[in-house]
């Protein structure tokens, strides 16, 4: 490892993050900036202190915002935030404390601290869900490929029939879904024209001396909505929407353990007809992917995979050129001129040092809204599984791509033959391999950790659009917050990849461990910063995503080991790598226990717990008013009411609600 090159990529990484901290810990104590770092409570209508009065103290930097995190405690993040949160929080605790652990031990201590999570994280998603009694999606089932029915020329009928002739004790009602394309365009166009109404009209309430072309203009849009709103009663009129229905329902039963039944079993001869599920969160749900074609989805997947695995492709080409960068012989062969570096002291370290990371993490930043997208595509049919397809397609392509190929690109083509020769040698080229790209992760970890969590934080592009909206076409208007949620597909792979690196190498180069270290605690408090104050949840899925990490600490553990029978190979100890096979097999062994012991529980509603829940509320008489909550939580957005009270008047029916 060079030195010179560590402390280049060390000091500029460390430099540029305390500069972006200490701007940060400024800006977020201007009055001026609480719709981009207090956008959650803002929401929440709670109060914000910021000292609105001119003091040298708002200008100075702080460490307010680490005390503050550091504070919060993992029951407040459950209550507040629910267990999704909570689960994407103690994934920066598992990488902290694992890497802290002795390096001889920490194969075996990787396995028990990963058992005692998953034990701990599937016992609070049993109390999660006892918790969340209210919610409707515990009543709910989603049928998907509804017979239609040639006498009555719908689906919904048929939805009626079949479930009240094989439930009949529990079956209580269903919302047929509709193709409702038109119906969505109209609304947003309504939308868009209300909106022109009243910016008009504001515009007129401010000018004294308001043109008469604005008055003619507001006449004919308030004639153009009120055109809209005709069409919508048309279109939503029962007749119209009878010959839009979607073979989709949402089935909605008396009781929990109905609706379990329901929708984890068989309910046909023929498994592609009548297809039940437990359904997602009303919040969760994608509308629109619901009008795509059960019989389809396979199609969709495949062309998913193609994408991704072009991408895959494609993306071999600037990780290869990075690394021929990394390595400045290989630099000086490829391209002569680069030999002019030498002659400036110190710039061939931060070339060969710092560089390749940077440009590799910028290469990077793109890969998970490519594969956000792609999930999309897939038309899954909540955001929660399309965010956690996405998060699925990222840490592969990592591991692919900006791990193994990053370790074989020197000599890449005779790697993978020797490999596919000579199995046996597999373990011995990984050890080599990763023992000559140690500085190269060392400095990858520095960029990703210190450079990437002090931009997270600061978010430097949404501060630029709010300051330059603020003072050009909306000056003076009131200030809305800028709310997201936690882009659980674009931090949980790449921390996850932190953790492969972190234990592959904690054998062979323990230099990267304190860097490890540091960047794990970085992003603890920098997410605890933005879960308490800027991102907001949009779903909850009850610790969904905790399965999806198991699988990438299980990948990283394997590899460990594997790295390990190489290293000790390579260091001519036979007895030493036959007795890590052990820990192969026994890392095998506790993966067949976890999945047979706790998956089953992330994936289906067992009949106790939905037996016990419902036994609770009628007890304490709630069982009617959560009914109802499920009745009415899955009506489509289209059929919903909508307001368009600038042109309503005493002569203007509403708009008809939902049936």
């Amino acid at each position: 490892m060079k030195a010179e090159n560590l402390l280049a990529s060390a000091s500029i990484n460390i430099g540029v993050a305390m500069f972006i901290l200490s701007l940060f810990s400024i800006l977020k104590k201007q009055p001026s900036n609480a719709p981009i770092y207090y956008p959650r409570p803002i929401s929440l209508n709670h109060h914000i202190f910021l000292d609105e009065r001119f003091t040298f103290s708002r200008f100075l930097p702080s460490l307010e915002w680490v005390r503050r995190a550091s504070r919060v405690s993992e029951g407040q993040i459950l209550q507040q935030c629910g267990l999704d949160v909570l689960v994407f929080i103690r994934l920066f605790k598992f990488g902290l404390w694992v890497h802290l652990s002795c390096l001889y031990f920490i194969s075996c201590y990787g396995l028990y601290l990963l058992y005692k999570e998953y034990k701990d994280i599937w016992l609070k998603r049993i109390q999660q869900l006892h918790n969340l009694r209210h919610r409707p999606d515990q009543f709910t089932v989603l049928v998907r490929e509804i017979p239609f029915c040639n006498e009555h020329k719908a689906y919904g009928c048929c939805v009626d029939h079949f479930f009240s002739k094989h439930y009949p004790s529990s079956y209580q009602s269903y919302q047929i879904l509709y193709d409702c394309e038109e119906l969505e365009k109209l609304l947003i166009h309504g939308k868009s024209i209300r909106e022109t109404i009243e910016k008009l009209t504001q515009q007129s309430l401010t000018n004294r001396y308001t043109r008469r072309s604005d008055s003619s203009k507001i006449e004919i849009l308030k004639e153009m909505l009120q055109d809209v709103c005709r069409k919508i009663r048309h279109i939503r009129g029962e007749a119209m929407l009878s010959e839009k229905e979607l073979p989709v329902a949402f089935v909605t039963f008396r009781s929990r353990l109905g609706a379990a039944l329901a929708a984890q079993s068989q309910q046909h001869s023929n498994p592609l007809v009548w297809i039940t599920g437990i359904a997602p969160e009303p919040r969760d749900v994608l509308w629109s992917n619901l009008a795509i074609p059960y019989r389809h989805l396979p199609l969709h997947e495949i062309v998913v995979f193609l994408l991704a695995s072009l991408l895959t492709i494609f993306f071999a080409i600037p990780v290869t050129a990075i690394q021929g960068i990394a390595k400045f012989e290989k630099l000086r062969k490829w391209f002569p001129p680069a030999m002019a570096v030498q002659l400036i002291p110190g710039l061939r370290s931060i070339v060969t040092g710092y560089l390749p990371s940077v440009i590799l993490n910028f290469f990077i930043y793109i890969v998970p809204f490519c594969m956000i997208a792609m999930a999309q595509m897939a038309g899954y049919i909540s955001r929660s599984k399309k965010d956690i397809k996405a998060c699925n397609m990222v840490f592969y392509f990592l591991v692919g791509n900006a791990f193994f190929l990053s370790l074989l690109s020197g000599s890449l083509l005779d790697q993978i033959g020797e490999s596919f020769t000579h199995p046996k040698d597999f373990p011995g080229h990984l050890a080599s391999a990763v023992s000559a790209q140690a500085d190269f992760f060392m400095t990858y970890i520095l960029t990703n950790g210190l450079f990437g969590f002090s931009l997270e934080i600061l978010q430097p592009g949404l501060f630029m659009w709010n300051y330059i909206k603020s003072h050009t076409w909306h000056r003076g208007k009131r200030k809305t917050a800028y709310l997201n949620s936690i882009p659980y597909y674009r931090i949980i792979p790449f921390v996850a990849l932190s953790i492969l690196i972190g234990m592959v190498y904690a054998i062979i180069s323990p230099l990267l461990l304190p860097f490890l270290v540091g960047y794990f605690l970085l992003g603890y408090v920098v997410f605890i910063n933005q879960i308490e104050d800027v991102y907001i949840t949009y779903y909850e899925t009850c610790g969904q995503y905790w399965p999806c990490i198991y699988q990438y600490i299980l990948v990283a553990l394997i590899l460990m080991q594997i790295t390990m029978v190489g290293v000790f190979g390579l260091k001519s100890k036979p007895s030493a790598s036959i007795s890590t096979i052990p820990l192969l097999l026994l890392t095998f062994s506790f993966n067949e226990y976890c999945k047979r012991r706790f998956v089953p529980t992330f994936h289906k509603y067992s009949m106790q717990d939905a037996k016990k829940n419902d036994e609770l509320d009628e007890q304490n008489g709630l069982m009617e008013a959560n009914l109802q909550n499920a009745l009415d939580a899955y009506c489509p957005p289209c059929l919903r009411p909508v307001d368009f009270e600038v042109v309503e008047s005493c002569s203007t029916q509403p708009l008809i609600s939902p049936k």
